[in-house]
């Protein structure tokens, strides 16, 4: 169906608003990316020095070995967005919790996000708390020291303890991300072999002053601190990376109907602009011959008497 001029120019300068915003949405999420980023670095040289010191509280009492009860109930951090506009971001994690739980009948979740809660809740699992996202890097420490609170709660409640695994996106090679699970505590496999292997290179030997017990109870809490913390900051950068992909396919798709719609304005305008020049060609020769009609064929070149025109009106 053939679109009048009006309605083309009507919808170019919607589709140049949409543009507009956008490219703000995928300009702020290139902004916001980065403070997230060094955070999670910054928090990542952390968790290392940590480990550093597991490691030397290892040299000096023995091997770490930790596992979790049989009968530890399963808490799980769900780490998701509230903001939208970056595609499947949540359905993903929830999916990959899902898949986690799907052996465990007993289980607490934690999520940050109510579309997280919205997502979990439609693969069938429940909550026990959902929490706000942080809206900047300052609200991240809030966030992490909440939810080591509601860690907490739930394990003053459980004679066997608890296991804490996170559940949130993380970046990949070549610009990919996935949706993760990382146990925290008790510490992974991995972590507990890769510290045994971890050669000690100082010349001297760690001496604490602290209780063996207290210590470890303190290092254990820090690192679940980094952990959150990391998980935290990592999500939140690949929000923001996903939604800058979204957001520049649908910039480039924008850009692709305003070029159809340009072409179409073009070729519609033309095509008034034709007719206009046909319509003024038309009446100038039906005037033309209608004049020759009336011509004096004794005199030519001047009207009969009889058959002057009618004078235009107005």
């Amino acid at each position: 169906m053939t679109q009048s001029l009006e309605s083309l120019v009507r919808r170019t300068e919607a589709m140049q608003g949409i543009r507009g915003i956008v490219h703000t949405m995928k300009t702020l999420s290139a902004i916001n990316r980065y403070p997230y980023e060094q955070a999670a670095r910054s928090i990542n040289d952390w968790r290392d020095t940590i480990l550093d010191g597991l490691h030397a509280f290892a040299k000096a009492h023995g091997a770490l070995e930790q596992s979790a009860a049989a009968r530890a109930l399963p808490v799980v951090v769900a780490l998701g967005s509230d903001q939208g506009l970056c595609g499947n971001y949540n359905e993903t994690v929830a999916q990959t919790l899902a898949a986690h739980l799907a052996t465990h009948e007993q289980h607490a979740i934690l999520c940050i996000g109510a579309e997280m809660q919205d997502a979990i809740h439609d693969v069938g699992l429940k909550t026990e708390r959902a929490l706000l996202t942080p809206a900047s890097v300052d609200g991240l420490g809030r966030v992490v020291s909440d939810l080591i609170t509601r860690i907490d709660a739930v394990r003053a409640d459980q004679p066997h303890g608890i296991t804490v695994t996170l559940a949130f996106t993380e970046r990949k090679a070549h610009g990919q991300q996935a949706a993760v699970l990382r146990q925290v505590l008790p510490l992974a496999p991995e972590v507990l072999v890769a510290l045994a292997n971890r050669p000690w290179t100082s010349r001297s030997l760690p001496h604490f002053d602290m209780t063996p017990t207290a210590i470890l109870a303190a290092l254990l809490r820090h690192y679940l601190f980094a952990s959150l913390f990391y998980a935290c900051a990592e999500a939140l950068v690949t929000e923001n990376a996903a939604r800058f992909a979204r957001m520049q396919q649908a910039e480039k798709n924008i850009d692709d109907q305003l070029d159809e719609l340009a072409s179409t304005t073009r070729t519609t305008r033309q095509s008034a602009i034709t007719e206009e020049l046909l319509d003024v060609i038309a009446g100038f020769e039906a005037l033309k011959h209608r004049r020759a009609r009336h011509v004096d064929p004794a005199k030519p070149g001047i009207f009969a008497p009889s058959d002057t025109l009618p004078a235009a009106d107005g």
